[in-house]
């Protein structure tokens, strides 16, 4: 008996030490792959069409990995980068195009083999992040769709260690940004991503004060707030 629970102590000892050094590794092979090809928040789609090896490595090295909830920063590090890393995927694989528009299904019908599952990108964002941790409204500033209108895709890697102030930083720098949230005195538009989203940017009060709570300049409790039409060209690096 007490042979056999060692035994399977051992067992799971070896399983979850496996584990743990698959997802660091997918976690430096991200990190190696976006320094690689993104350049001032765009995407080098051309070079990775023709040697897609590092892309198809991380991706591969993903399918059979299991994220745990329990390990919070873990799970959203790792299915963040696997949503970014998937949307570049689907761009190479139908290069040259203009815009992920321009592929259909791209977002809610076309499945992935990722972290065990069979998923669309779709899922990923409202089933597996955006449901899970309903009060998280930076994921929309970390998760990159390939269309300029998104907030810049970062050259890094977005890890446990350090994922809330890549979270953070990232939502400071997209609502600090004139492009992003066009201020005219009182007159303020801001991205489509604020409509489709509302309810999540509205949990504790309204848009405008979510936006003011990053923002180093803040916007006028009167503001008058519309929304620009979404840019959905593609995130190419020139």
């Amino acid at each position: 008996m007490q042979k056999t629970l060692i035994q399977s102590l051992f067992f799971l000892l070896i399983v979850t030490s496996v584990s743990a050094q698959d997802v660091a590794a997918f976690f430096s092979k991200s990190d190696s792959f976006f320094k690689t090809n993104v350049i001032d928040g765009r995407v080098e789609y051309a070079a990775i069409k023709s040697n897609p090896k590092a892309l198809n490595e991380v991706l591969n090295s993903a399918k059979g990995i299991s994220v745990s909830k329990s390990d919070t920063a873990t799970y959203k590090a790792f299915w963040i980068n696997a949503y970014n890393l998937l949307v570049i995927d689907g761009i190479v694989k139908n290069y040259p195009l203009k815009s992920p528009l321009d592929v259909a299904g791209f977002f809610d019908k076309i499945k992935h083999e990722v972290g065990g599952r069979s998923i669309t990108l779709n899922d990923i964002e409202n089933d597996l992040l955006r449901a899970e941790f309903p009060t998280e409204a930076r994921f929309h500033f970390v998760l990159v769709c390939a269309g300029l209108g998104c907030p810049p895709i970062v050259n890094t890697a977005y890890t446990p260690n350090i994922l809330e102030s890549q979270l953070q930083m990232q939502t400071v720098l997209a609502l600090n940004n004139p492009n992003f949230i066009k201020v005219n005195e009182n007159k303020v538009e801001i991205s489509q991503l604020f409509e489709w989203y509302k309810s999540d940017f509205e949990q504790k009060g309204s848009i405008v004060d979510f936006i003011n709570i990053y923002r180093k300049e803040q916007l006028p409790e009167n503001a008058k707030i519309s929304y620009y039409p979404y840019d959905w060209s593609l995130n190419e690096a020139n």
